[in-house]
């Protein structure tokens, strides 16, 4: 019980807020806050809600820290390590934790239109493929088979596949 308790008092050090003036914002007596930080009291959701309001912090993070919320499944640890780290402000924190759910996010995502193409495109391992430095013939335009006809590119004449061109 005294992690929450402990977290508090290192905010509000962290905050330069005196005990009395977080109770007083908190709405909560003086030896009522004294003992949730010595880890004698457990406060309730809606007292650490008062809390969080009056260290200026997210009430989330002190729900992580009191166990009532548990932290998203799959994140690794990193966001309650964010959430709990005394360096940094809370405004970091907020910034942090986006920029980590962002992250997230835009890896969950299917693959767009273009990279589905790409990957459609790409000849397969041991493949056909153009040899290395060669370009791909144009795209509906297959190579001329050796014998066959295809045009010089001047627009003028037919040559044999095998001529100079």
């Amino acid at each position: 019980m005294g992690d929450i308790g402990d977290y508090i008092r290192q905010q509000r050090e962290q905050a330069k807020i005196s005990l009395r003036q977080l109770a007083d914002q908190a709405g909560v007596s003086n030896p009522y806050l004294s003992q949730v930080e010595r880890g004698l009291r457990k406060p309730s959701a809606e007292i650490l809600q008062q809390i969080a309001k009056g260290l200026r912090i997210s009430a989330e993070a002190l729900y992580v820290q009191a166990g009532i919320l548990e932290d998203h499944p799959g994140d690794s640890g990193v966001r309650s390590a964010l959430l709990t780290d005394p360096q940094l402000t809370e405004r970091q924190k907020q910034v942090l934790i986006e920029i980590y759910e962002s992250f997230r996010k835009e890896s969950q995502k299917p693959p767009t239109a273009e990279v589905v193409a790409v990957i459609r495109d790409r000849p397969a391992p041991g493949g056909d493929g153009p040899a290395r430095g060669e370009d791909p013939p144009a795209r509906g335009e297959d190579p001329p088979a050796p014998g066959r006809r295809a045009p010089r590119g001047d627009g003028d004449e037919w040559a044999d596949a095998t001529d100079a061109v």
